[in-house]
């Protein structure tokens, strides 16, 4: 078809106009590929390279909008269908949608569309301008759900950082996501994920974007929300999930964890956002029954923002770890009272923020992929500073806590392995304790990693024994030297004679699979005498000693012997 039969009785004027708006849209819209419709006489102007990718008859179409929809995928055609109609009608201003489009070998790529109409003076149609985005052919393209992926989203929130716009950016994900894996296998999975990514791309629409992260997670951006239209919103997501479900005919109740934080600080990096919103769906995973949790910028530390304090102490870990140190807690023999090891645990400070408490930053950093990093350092500084004082106690142990992220590194044990070696110091000495945040493990890896350090002669033990992951069935599924009974067991065992009844349990429980006792939380002399009435090995507490510096606790230990 020439251009004098698509122009038809088109005014010259209407024309130079089309392709005024067309260059102008061209130029603001890279990547994509951009249509201009005179709304008047259905004259359209696309993007050459969208007339190449898909075969359209030209650059210049008449009643583009039918010739489009016959490259649609049937199963999307009757929602695009209608909206163009709406749109056509002066029913909707706009639309934002996704589909699939034919290319000539048959294949198809998704695309994203998004359009609005341009009115005259007198609110008559005049123009229907958009863009779309062929996700086919995109770099940052998720290719189970067509949604932008993890690396997309990282890039969208730096673009809004820089640009200083402020956001909101949830995370969403499906809980026990593998029991529909194993029951109808990976293909059908991958419906889920598709059907729920189609379904949170279409119930955001306009008023954000949605980007599909690692495993179940998806993430939303989106501006100029309410803290209490985004709980609403995702309300009504749990509500849809739960009730009205599909797949292949295959009613489904889906269970979901989220958390958001409303981004107006940009003296931080888009890394340390995400870092902070993968913490809270943690906990909303864990701890929060599902719940949306939001990261609360809430001012503390004279009037100083969480993220921004988080920001510097991530920032320290690429400074050659400036501002962490550690400090040592004396664990000592529960009868004779002398200092059979310690404790290092991790603290930061700086001149700005001062000594920050360690329960406002280590539950964020052990989900953060820089923790591993940190590890490393902690086990090197910690071997470094417990060899002169093994020099004079042979049997002095040095307990390092492990968090999840590190055991799911590649080649962890080598890595552990690798230190002693490099460090010269001997295995025995070293005790790792398995925090109760490792519960997120798979607990074969888990028994895999704890047998092979064992078998080079490292210690293991189970730290906060009774409470979320530490529970009768992981000491009977895996082997520990050494378990630690949470200070929250004896806080009252002075004055409640069930805690007693409740700590002898406990200490059966572990000694029954060849484990020694440790009890933590030790702080008069009253719990202290109790607890030696039980089969328990070391005592660990405020009693006995607070942290200490590292100086400090050589004193303590020389004073001691």
């Amino acid at each position: 078809m020439g251009l004098d039969s698509i122009f038809g009785e088109m005014p010259e004027y209407r024309i130079k106009k089309l392709n005024t708006l067309f260059d102008a849209f061209s130029v603001a819209a890279e990547g994509t590929y951009v249509y201009v419709c005179d709304m008047r006489y259905d004259v359209s102007r696309w993007s050459e390279a969208a007339v190449v990718k898909f075969g359209l008859p030209g650059e210049y179409m008449k009643a583009a909008g039918d010739i489009w929809e016959k490259k649609i995928h049937p199963e999307d055609r009757e929602v695009y269908h209608n909206g163009i109609e709406e749109i056509f009608a002066g029913v909707q201003n706009g639309h934002d949608m996704q589909y699939r489009a034919r290319k000539p070998d048959g294949a198809y790529d998704v695309c994203t569309c998004r359009g609005t109409v341009l009115r005259d003076d007198k609110g008559n149609l005049n123009y229907f301008v958009g863009v779309i985005r062929n996700h086919g052919v995109q770099g940052h393209i998720d290719t189970v759900t067509g949604l932008r992926n993890q690396y997309g989203l990282l890039e969208d929130i730096q673009y809004n950082m820089e640009n200083h716009f402020e956001m909101n950016f949830t995370m969403v994900g499906i809980g026990k996501f593998s029991e529909y894996n194993e029951v109808y296998g990976y293909h059908f999975g991958n419906k889920i994920l598709q059907k729920f990514g189609r379904y949170l791309h279409d119930f955001v629409g306009n008023t954000g974007s949605v980007y599909r992260l690692d495993g179940t997670k998806f993430g939303v951006i989106s501006r100029g929300l309410h803290e209490d239209i985004i709980k609403q919103k995702y309300e009504e997501i749990r509500k849809y999930v739960r009730s009205s479900f599909v797949v292949d005919g295959i009613p489904l109740v889906l269970d979901l964890n989220a958390g958001y934080i409303h981004v107006s600080n940009f003296d931080v990096d888009y890394e340390t956002v995400y870092s902070c919103v993968n913490f809270v769906y943690g906990e909303s995973k864990v701890r929060r029954q599902g719940n949306l949790v939001e990261f609360l910028n809430d001012l503390n530390d004279e009037n100083r923002y969480r993220v921004e304090k988080f920001h510097s102490i991530r920032d320290s870990i690429i400074r050659d770890y400036q501002g962490f140190y550690l400090v040592f807690q004396p664990v000592v023999d529960s009868e004779t009272e002398e200092v059979i090891g310690a404790e290092a645990l991790l603290r930061w400070k700086d001149d700005k923020y001062g000594t920050v408490p360690p329960d406002h930053f280590i539950p964020l950093l052990e989900r953060d992929p820089l923790f591993p990093k940190l590890g490393e350092w902690i086990l090197r500084t910690a071997i470094e500073a417990s060899k002169s004082i093994i020099r004079d106690n042979p049997e002095f142990v040095m307990n390092v806590n492990l968090a999840y992220t590190q055991l799911e590194e590649p080649g962890f044990v080598d890595k552990v392995l690798s230190i002693l070696d490099a460090t010269k110091y001997p295995p025995e000495n070293l005790c790792l304790e398995i925090t109760e945040r490792c519960r997120l493990l798979d607990i074969q890896l888990l028994r895999n990693i704890i047998v092979n350090l064992r078998g080079h002669g490292i210690q293991i033990a189970l730290d906060d024994f009774g409470t979320g992951f530490s529970s009768i069935g992981i000491v009977k599924d895996l082997s520990f030297d050494i378990i630690k009974i949470d200070r929250s067991f004896v806080s009252m065992i002075e004055e409640d004679v069930r805690e007693r009844k409740l700590i002898a349990t406990f200490v059966d429980a572990a000694t029954t699979y060849g484990a020694k006792v440790c009890v933590e939380g030790i702080e008069t002399e009253g719990m202290k005498q109790i607890l030696r009435n039980y089969n328990v090995k070391s005592f660990q507490g405020y009693y006995f000693a607070r942290p200490l510096l590292y100086s400090d606790f050589v004193d303590f230990v020389r004073n001691k012997k």
